[in-house]
């Protein structure tokens, strides 16, 4: 790779500006801005009427080894605790770090 010359200017002719590029660059449509890959069944499905679909879900109370955090308020895994203050609750080790 050749070296660069710290006194060499580029020309007004060689900047391109932004909206110059951007008009170069097909417009997507019908993307989302954010992949979901952890989540694949949040997709909408382009117009079907889902009003009619019920969903069953079994939800567990908690358990005696699980806790709730109180920073991130997620439940986890005892095993997960940092620590627990008769004031704020027990913390996960995530949030502790």
């Amino acid at each position: 790779m050749a070296e660069r010359d710290p006194d060499q200017r580029k020309g007004d002719e060689d900047v391109e500006s932004l909206q110059a590029l951007q008009e170069r660059v097909p417009v997507v449509r019908g993307m989302s801005d954010f992949d979901d890959a952890d989540n694949p069944d949040s997709l909408e499905m382009g117009g079907q009427d889902l009003a009619n679909i019920e969903l069953d879900v079994v939800v567990l109370p908690p358990q005696a080894d699980e806790f709730t955090c109180m920073e991130c308020f997620l439940v986890k895994h005892r095993s997960q605790i940092h620590h627990e203050s008769p004031a704020s609750g027990p913390v996960c080790t995530e949030c502790a770090a």
